[in-house]
């Protein structure tokens, strides 16, 4: 069993931190205040490789696996959740399903731009009342000839205002249920498709969500996304990969958080000492580091598991669960080490703790990672 990263793995993750560090640092408060779309950054990650990490280079993409993918969200996230969670997004969501589900013609068409950075993608399947229970989607797409008509509306949506090319998810066929749920891939500016409200979140506020409409859309056959009523089963199998993301951006968070409270630790002075002389304090960062490695153990293990082409629902469902859950401990720890100015805009904890919080909520809630955990151990009885 071997622990260590390989030297080409060390290599990628410290380029990224070095990115990470020098383009986005000095801009995440800016951003976060305007709520602004990191787009120039996105667009030097894009040059870097970043925006098809997973994808073989014929596609235009890096021919990465998911534990390189793992580390570049993390480092990313350490630094800024927002720019973390749109390169997660992008590859993980949008591009993989075109990848894993996608025609030919669809990968060069879509896919190409997207993992070359030319294009934004967005993966629309929340809807106002199919959250947790993505197989109420209402969103319809009737046939008309060779044509499909989509009305519905989606909410939720990664990159919905700025996305180039958006995976949508829309009953085919009602009476199938769950097995009548389809995928179509939409591009901006498609007569009948548009941008909806653009949410004003509590955090990671640079990266876009915003609800998706389509009214009386027309999207020719070609834009089915994989087999007539194939979808929902699609976007598990996407999301079993998408989990490890959201596993690696609160893991990525949860570093940069204890790494700035340990520093406070070390320069803040009270009753004539430096706070990280106090065993309190030590304790909390003790606390905070083990959970931290625990999480990481966890995240690299189902990022391992997945590049091996081996089954990961439960383990992605294990490491989502857990780094997005100690991700909001070691920040609330973090803050409460700064003390009164954690609670501050000045102070980086504060918005580690507004951002953690959405990695317990997106891509499956804590208590849907339970579920699916409990459902996979109880089929080995």
């Amino acid at each position: 069993m071997d622990f260590e990263l390989s030297p080409d793995q060390k290599l990628l993750r410290e380029t990224v931190r070095d990115f990470a560090e020098r383009e986005i640092r000095p801009h995440v408060l800016r951003y976060d205040e305007s709520q602004e779309f990191p787009r120039d950054i996105l667009r030097r990650a894009g040059e870097l490789g970043l925006l098809g990490i997973l994808f073989p280079e014929e596609y235009g993409g890096a021919g990465l696996g998911y534990m390189e993918y793992a580390l570049i969200v993390e480092e990313l996230s350490r630094v800024d959740g927002s720019v973390g969670i749109s390169v997660a997004a992008h590859n993980g969501l949008a591009a993989n399903h075109l990848y894993l589900f996608g025609s030919e013609e669809q990968k060069r068409k879509y896919l190409v731009p997207l993992a070359q950075g030319e294009k934004i993608g967005g993966w629309s399947l929340t809807e106002p009342t199919a959250g947790s229970d993505a197989g109420g989607t209402r969103t319809t797409a009737r046939r008309d000839g060779d044509d499909w008509i989509l009305d519905g509306s989606k909410t939720f949506t990664t990159h919905g205002s700025v996305g180039d090319v958006i995976v949508v998810f829309a009953v085919t066929d009602r009476s199938k249920g769950k097995k009548g749920i389809s995928a179509f891939v939409l591009e901006k500016g498609q007569p009948g498709f548009r941008p909806g409200k653009k949410e004003n979140k509590m955090g990671l506020r640079a990266s876009d969500t915003a609800e998706v409409v389509m009214e009386n859309c027309r999207v020719s056959g070609d834009q089915l996304v994989g087999r007539p009523g194939a979808g929902f089963l699609d976007a598990m199998t996407i999301l079993d990969g998408g989990r490890i993301s959201i596993a690696a951006l609160a893991l990525g968070m949860a570093r940069g958080a204890c790494d700035a409270a340990l520093h406070y630790a070390h320069q803040r002075k009270q009753f004539g000492k430096r706070i990280a002389e106090f065993q309190a304090i030590q304790f909390m960062l003790a606390d905070m580091a083990t959970q931290i490695d625990a999480a990481a153990l966890l995240v690299y293990r189902a990022a391992w598991l997945r590049d091996q082409g081996r089954p990961t629902t439960r383990e992605s469902a294990m490491a989502k669960l857990f780094a997005s859950e100690i991700g909001v401990a070691v920040a609330d720890r973090a803050l409460q080490i700064f003390g009164g100015y954690g609670y501050i805009k000045d102070f980086p904890v504060e918005k580690y703790y507004r951002d953690m919080k959405l990695c317990t909520i997106g891509e499956g809630t804590s208590e849907i990672q339970r579920i699916v955990i409990a459902r996979e151990l109880l089929k080995q009885l």
